[in-house]
């Protein structure tokens, strides 16, 4: 297994966790409702239990577009961690200003059980531009045919684009549905991918991308996330095991431009290194 060393005066970055309580107000539409906390503190542990340095939470669908847990949980650790916030298209100048100045770097589209929405329309040009003019990354999640519908709007959308969880891939031979158009988007030099997940896809479909993309780039533009907790994969995942999954893939070179380089890269954002637990492997 490839490991860090904690001889570098580098720093480690999770870019895809989630944190939420229970009692919150949860989104009308959604497919997941937990039964569990998931505290900024608890993960903030993971991190140095782990010898990350800083993470990116994003807001998770279930709560919507109340981002309030979001920019509070950003407040505790605000030297440590960044945010990727869901919005109305309509939000404001004015209020993407708050969110950035609230260490929100993005902004997610989930499109998981939704339609895709009208990129090319008059509200969402604007919002993109909004968005690039601040410097803030659209996130997407999508899968299979959607990626079709998304392709031409994304590769001319004006700032980052980050595919998630390595778009889904519906099968280990990346050959289905929508899997050209994807190929085609992660080959465009502002579209990042984040290697997180690989339960969300088809079996084996993940690593397949994974090593897929390290042949054709060697881990340019792409970013590591823990996914953390799970949410309906909880069972039997631990954090250490996450980032296995990457590290047991990749050279020591691949490693550090995937967990420590790339983030820098497309935040804008750095951190001091934490030293890492000499585990065998590291950080894992």
């Amino acid at each position: 297994m490839t490991s860090i060393d904690p001889q570098q005066p580098t720093a480690a970055f999770d870019t895809h966790a989630h944190v939420f309580r229970q009692g919150l107000r949860l989104a009308r539409e959604r497919r997941y409702s937990p039964d569990y906390d998931a505290a900024v503190d608890a993960y903030l542990s993971l991190l140095d239990a782990h010898g990350l340095a800083a993470g990116v939470l994003v807001q998770p669908s279930f709560l919507g577009t109340d981002n309030s847990y979001l920019l509070e949980a950003l407040g505790k650790a605000p030297e440590r961690l960044r945010g990727v916030a869901v919005i109305d298209p309509r939000t404001t100048g004015e209020e993407l200003d708050q969110l950035a100045e609230s260490g929100v770097c993005g902004i997610r589209l989930n499109l998981i059980s939704r339609p895709v929405p009208p990129l090319g329309g008059r509200l969402w040009q604007r919002l993109a531009h909004e968005l690039a003019a601040r410097g803030l990354h659209l996130e997407v999640q999508a899968q299979q045919r959607q990626w079709e519908e998304l392709e031409s709007w994304l590769l001319r959308w004006p700032g980052a684009v980050v595919v998630d969880h390595l778009g889904l891939p519906a099968a280990a031979s990346l050959s289905y549905p929508g899997s050209a158009a994807l190929s085609r988007l992660l080959a465009a030099q502002h579209v990042w991918v984040k290697a997180a997940a690989p339960y969300r896809s088809a079996p084996q479909a993940a690593t397949a991308m994974l090593r897929n993309l390290l042949r054709a780039r060697g881990g340019e533009r792409m970013l590591w996330g823990s996914d953390w907790p799970w949410t309906r994969h909880e069972e039997g995942r631990d954090y250490g095991t996450a980032l296995a999954w990457l590290t047991a893939e990749v050279s020591s070179t691949e490693a550090q431009r995937i967990l420590c380089a790339n983030p820098v890269r497309l935040f804008g954002w750095s951190a001091r290194p934490r030293k890492v637990l000499d585990q065998g492997a590291a950080p894992a």
